[in-house]
């Protein structure tokens, strides 16, 4: 029985891989014809687009291998019933929750293969990814996550290290340079407040004029600061869920609740990511009861077609709940694994019934 499990585990799982594939190259595709539209603008040729999608790719793998393993094994375990090998096998006594434990057997692998893309690579190269379009879009950014934002406009240095949920600006510093590069003046603001046509309002200053013999520092409760960042070019360090790993997303949580910010969406990102595992599990577990309940002669087509209907309907499923969790406030935890547990009894109930004729 071991030969036909790890046979059957193979099979499926080198379905799983070819799927992916080709979805990975669907996707990254419509990315390739999205991104041609800012082609041209400041550096951002072909040479600096490519290097997007590869950078975003890691991501992408990660989001499609649920699907990729809902698609694999439908036509891997769906072509084998058509070949009468299931038949054979159960005939050789492989029973139905040997089929699934094989197919468990390919889900580990898969799960295995999506934590380390998901925790270790995408995260990185999705941060090194919008840097490089960034950079090519605009000259005057350069982006540390780890130090804030810093900006540079003519001969003034701006760091900017937290954006309020209001838009305004928290803990800014901006150093400003003469002809020769020397340090001539060091601003702190608390807080900035966008007035609009590129003036920007300080508070609580602390300004300190220095030169070669001398350090002057003053205080002043208010500054009008004319600058030509807007609001919208500060949009880029919005952290994105996507761009984190599982315990980056749990410090941001810790470090918005302890500043009294808003984080139930990054605690629905975090819960969606820890319980990713379980869903590729259950897309996985959704292809024994239909192939098992189709008849021979199914067209490959049709049950390609079955796997994305039946993700799409799981993947429109959970982005209502998670959105209806979002807006009334409701339990992060609950809200993202409520999808993947009723399709998990569906399915387990399916089985059930299919053991029973």
């Amino acid at each position: 029985m071991k030969v036909l499990t790890f046979y059957l585990a193979k099979e499926i799982l080198k379905g799983a891989l070819i799927t992916l594939l080709v979805l990975l190259t669907l996707f990254n595709l419509f990315t390739f014809a999205d991104e041609l539209k800012d082609m041209g603008k400041a550096h951002y040729g072909l040479t600096q687009i490519f290097y997007y999608l590869s950078l975003t790719s890691p991501g992408m793998i990660y989001e499609l291998v649920p699907a990729s393993a809902l698609i694999g094994s439908l036509f891997v375990l769906g072509a084998m019933g058509n070949n009468r090998e299931l038949v054979a096998m159960q005939a050789a006594g492989l029973s139905i929750l040997g089929i699934i434990k094989a197919v468990m057997l390919a889900g580990l692998v898969l799960v295995s293969l999506s934590l380390v893309v998901g925790e270790f690579i995408a995260p990185v190269t999705e941060k090194l990814a919008n840097k490089i379009k960034t950079a090519a879009l605009e000259e005057h950014i350069i982006i540390n996550p780890k130090y804030g934002l810093w900006l540079r406009e003519d001969k003034k240095y701006v760091n900017v290290r937290q954006i309020e949920d209001d838009g305004e600006l928290a803990n800014i510093s901006i150093y400003e340079l003469d002809e020769n590069r020397h340090l001539t003046t060091a601003l702190h603001a608390e807080k900035a407040s966008f007035l609009g046509k590129k003036t920007w309002k300080l508070q609580n200053i602390k300004q300190s004029a220095i030169s070669t013999e001398q350090i002057n520092v003053e205080t002043q409760a208010e500054q009008v600061w004319q600058s030509s960042i807007a609001p919208n070019l500060l949009k880029i360090v919005v952290v994105d869920p996507k761009d984190l790993s599982l315990y980056d997303l749990s410090q941001y949580v810790k470090f918005l609740k302890s500043n009294h910010q808003k984080s139930h969406a990054y605690e629905t990102a975090f819960w969606g990511r820890a319980i990713s595992p379980f869903t590729t599990f259950v897309m996985l577990l959704v292809s024994a009861p239909f192939v098992i309940g189709i008849h021979r002669g199914v067209s490959v087509g049709a049950r390609i077609m079955l796997g994305v209907t039946i993700g799409m309907s799981f993947n429109i499923l959970d982005k209502i709940i998670n959105h209806i969790g979002l807006i009334y406030n409701l339990n992060p935890p609950l809200m993202a694994i409520l999808p993947s547990f009723t399709v998990f009894t569906i399915v387990l109930w399916a089985i059930y019934n299919a053991q029973k004729t």
